[in-house]
């Protein structure tokens, strides 16, 4: 991995998100934007715990539009399975809070739509676990498939529901920034 994306991962986990979004953070939804539009490429996400967080930081980038054609909020297991086509036996077999479940949801997303970046979130933003997953437990996963490449990142952030879901949606943006 990107030694720049790495150290980015690494201080997102460590620090505070309490009070918003840390200023030293706030260009790199755009700095991604720009690194789509010069590649040529365009994005899709499925959202569980970040209930379209990320979609809408992304969107709210002047030019978003250029990448992004739209994307889904899968909140319930139900909804990953109708909307996306996810096998319910993938849940049952690793529970939703898991890589699989967030490898799936970025592929299953991204061909839907016809992306070629598909990002998909699922965790525990709290404020009870889920499935014997603390809160902070979150999975990302992230496909290009025009490279054939997937990355699924397992991170334990700490905080509030919001600090939480805001720190995976950063990551999200700095792995999507790594499979560009």
């Amino acid at each position: 991995m990107n030694s720049k994306v790495t150290e980015i991962l690494k201080r997102i986990e460590s620090t505070d998100f309490e009070s918003g979004l840390p200023k030293e953070y706030e260009d790199i939804p755009q700095q991604v934007v720009e690194s789509l539009k010069s590649n040529g490429l365009k994005i899709t996400a499925a959202e569980s715990l970040t209930a379209g967080l990320f979609q809408a930081t992304l969107a709210s980038v002047p030019g978003a539009s250029n990448v992004f054609d739209g994307g889904f909020v899968t909140y319930a297991d139900s909804v990953k399975v109708q909307l996306l086509g996810m096998d319910e036996d993938l849940i049952k077999k690793n529970t939703v809070v898991s890589g699989p479940v967030a490898q799936a949801m970025a592929e299953l997303s991204a061909k839907k739509l016809q992306a070629d970046i598909g990002v998909g979130f699922t965790g525990v933003a709290g404020p009870d676990p889920l499935e014997g997953n603390p809160v902070g437990t979150v999975f990302i996963g992230v496909n290009n498939s025009q490279k054939n490449q997937t990355i699924v990142k397992e991170f334990h952030f700490s905080g509030t529901r919001q600090a939480i879901r805001l720190q995976a949606m950063l990551c999200g943006f700095a792995l999507v920034w790594e499979i560009i």
